[in-house]
């Protein structure tokens, strides 16, 4: 088989639930590539047609999706080969899954860990599902069977699913979830768990096709739908995320009633006539249509956001959409970290105020990089607008993937701009919510790179393989030839059924129009942009931007070819006056990619000096980090002289992809350098030259 295919797989948000629809379904199969590759056809299972409402921009569904590439592609392998493994291995050692078999009868013992643990596995199930529809594995379907079979026999006779209600007595119960069902919902987790319970019945029947968790999730939403009502229990979750996994229920099912109750959570918020508000911490002060900020705990809310542009996209509901418009914005204008992480602050894991964005402290937990895609994705395909994709990007590329060593079993929870030594990754935590997120995430990345709407298709991200896109009755093949991101060249051969007039719209990411972000958060020192150049079959085409996009209307035959050649300059970043942790600083990028100074390559990252006239250049490396591209430069280091004058001596610099830090063990890393020796954040003692 070679070994850069893989039929990339759309593990979170609503791309899964879209392949549930009838144009997914026929898209499902996979083409004579992949069965050339070694792999098997691929079947979508659905039991309901696509709701009459839903986002206007649709997404190309993962089995019409091949990752061929050498950045995403050994990502994808390492999470299969290694990652499911490991976090299943860590489930089994903590006990995760054996309170499943506990509670079902099948072994004797108490009840081990958190109560919010049960989501755990099921997340986990998610991702080992994608692995499953992306290479058949006789031994990992039987293994998944077994655990299902263990969360199975753990439910109670009328659906209730929580292992810890089931296996402690009422007196012992934890203060978080209450002696009874659902009177302590603002901690208690019981809905965020059946969230996840949904999501990853969802993914495994999909997968599979075989009912036996979804019969699980049914049996159990079922029961809840019941509980859940005007006159009965009228308590949100404190943690978000049943919305979701509701959606993704009513997509394949088509039971209304599923989506209803999304709503309904979500209405209730902030609603003092239904229930005891829990405060702006859990995104409950006032009711969602009203909120125009992001406050309270980041992956929460992120989540939250999330399932309302759902509902919004199946249910039409404009007060829906234009609440998440004004809270994108905040996040974006004044809330968001230059690596695309949210939630500031260790206390609460949540957002800070306006503009407090510190670097050392920053929390940046990676289930809040995780949520902040799902909602930008979402935003997109609401909108159609490519500045939701740029945030996408920025996520994915650095504070996402900071999360998660490169061996693929070391997780960081917290994800800082800078760092003293001693921080590095683990395999697992007592709350393991980010090593099971990144399972069930990194596969759905190829899910992300191509949509379609009416007569135009979409090129959101840039990464090698192909893509079929389902348009006007035939398919649409996209093949991408590119080093991304380490090189801006992309090479894509368009080959259409048959010759047909639509419109291709190619992103052309804000940053190669000399925006890092959206907004004024952040900007490039240097005002000159190199041109973006795009050619058809070798002439060189205007740049017509429409939303971000480059918009090619013409009619394609086979084997027309399009070049993109996107500018590759090192780029210095400052931050906006009112953000004052980065005052006087910088920061270096080179097309998405944020850098930042390790201690295994220079003299002292506190104490560098970035002149803002120092020479910088890329030197590929393919020897370090699993192959980057290094930038290098002759920088100042910040010292003291014996009589007290802090003086700056000539040093070398080497900055690696932030991303890509902490795989050589504990070291010093630092995002954003000094401009002048003034605003060094450490003088040392003594200079010296490195």
């Amino acid at each position: 088989m070679n070994k850069h295919i893989v039929g990339a797989v759309v593990g979170m948000a609503v791309l899964v639930s879209l392949n549930a629809s009838p144009v997914a379904a026929q898209q499902a199969g996979m083409g004579k590539d992949q069965q050339q590759a070694g792999q098997s056809p691929v079947k979508v299972f659905t039991l309901a047609g696509q709701p009459n409402k839903d986002y206007p921009v649709v997404p190309v569904p993962f089995t019409s999706v091949q990752v061929q590439d050498e950045f995403w592609f050994p990502r994808m392998e390492t999470n299969r080969i290694v990652t499911v493994k490991a976090d299943f291995k860590k489930c089994e050692e903590t006990g995760r899954i054996d309170n499943f078999a506990k509670a079902g009868g099948l072994m004797t013992g108490e009840f081990k860990g958190m109560v919010y643990d049960d989501s755990d596995v099921f997340k986990v199930i998610e991702g080992a599902s994608y692995t499953l529809a992306m290479y058949p594995d006789p031994e990992l379907d039987k293994y998944l069977d077994g655990v299902i079979a263990k969360i199975a026999a753990s439910q109670e006779p009328d659906g209730y699913l929580y292992t810890a209600r089931k296996l402690l007595a009422p007196e012992k119960m934890p203060a978080q979830s209450g002696k009874e069902r659902w009177i302590n919902e603002k901690d208690s987790h019981e809905l965020y768990n059946a969230g996840h319970l949904y999501e990853g019945a969802v993914a495994h029947y999909q997968a599979t096709g075989k009912k036996t968790f979804l019969d699980v999730a049914t049996k159990n939403v079922d029961m809840v739908c019941k509980e859940f009502a005007p006159g009965k229990h009228q308590n949100p979750p404190g943690h978000e995320g049943i919305e979701i996994g509701l959606c993704k229920l009513y997509r394949v099912t088509g039971e209304k009633r599923y989506l209803d109750l999304a709503k309904f959570l979500i209405d209730v918020r902030g609603r003092p006539e239904t229930h005891q508000l829990y405060g702006a911490h859990y995104q409950d002060h006032q009711p969602v249509v009203e909120q125009d900020e992001a406050v309270g705990h980041a992956v929460r809310a992120a989540y939250l956001y999330s399932g309302m542009a759902d509902v919004a996209a199946l249910t039409g509901d404009a007060a829906y959409l234009k609440a998440i418009d004004r809270i994108w914005e905040n996040v974006v204008f004044k809330r968001l970290y230059l690596t695309g992480g949210i939630g500031a602050s260790h206390g609460g894991e949540a957002f800070g105020k306006n503009y407090e964005l510190p670097n050392k402290t920053a929390y940046n937990e990676t289930c809040a990089a995780i949520a902040n895609a799902l909602w930008n994705y979402r935003m997109f395909l609401l909108h159609g607008d490519a500045r939701y994709l740029d945030v996408l990007e920025r996520v994915i590329y650095n504070g996402f993937l900071s999360g998660v060593e490169l061996t693929g079993d070391k997780f960081f929870y917290p994800n800082p701009l800078a760092s003293d030594k001693g921080y590095e990754r683990s395999p697992w935590f007592d709350c393991a919510c980010c090593p099971v997120n990144i399972v069930r995430f990194i596969p759905s990345i190829a899910g992300y790179i191509y949509a379609a709407k009416d007569t135009d298709v979409f090129v959101n991200l840039f990464i090698g393989g192909t893509g079929k896109v389902r348009l006007n009755q035939q398919v649409v093949k996209i093949t991408q030839r590119t080093k991304y991101p380490w090189d801006g060249k992309i090479k894509m051969t368009i080959d259409p059924d048959k010759s047909e007039e639509f419109t291709l719209n190619i992103r052309i990411p804000g940053w190669a129009q000399g925006r890092p972000v959206p907004g004024d958060l952040y900007k490039y020192m240097e005002q000159a942009v190199d041109p973006v150049d795009l050619k058809v079959n070798g002439k060189r085409e205007a740049l017509n931007l429409k939303n971000g996009f480059a918009s090619i209307e013409r009619k394609w035959k086979k084997g027309d070819v399009v070049d993109l050649t996107l500018p590759m300059a090192i780029r210095r970043v400052v931050a906006n006056d009112a953000l004052k942790d980065d005052a006087g600083l910088v920061a270096i990028e080179r097309g998405p990619i944020v850098y930042c100074l390790e201690g295994a390559d220079n003299k002292d990252v506190f104490s560098t000096v970035l002149p803002d006239d120092a020479r910088l250049v890329a030197e590929r490396r393919d020897d370090l980090l699993g192959g980057v591209t290094v930038i290098k430069g002759d920088v100042m280091l910040a010292a003291k002289e014996d009589g007290g004058k802090t003086i700056t001596q000539p040093a070398g610099m080497v900055a690696i992809p932030y991303y890509a830090w902490c795989n050589r063990g504990p070291t010093e890393m630092n995002v954003w350098l000094a401009r002048t020796a003034e605003t060094a954040q450490r003088v040392s003692a003594k200079a010296s030259s490195r």
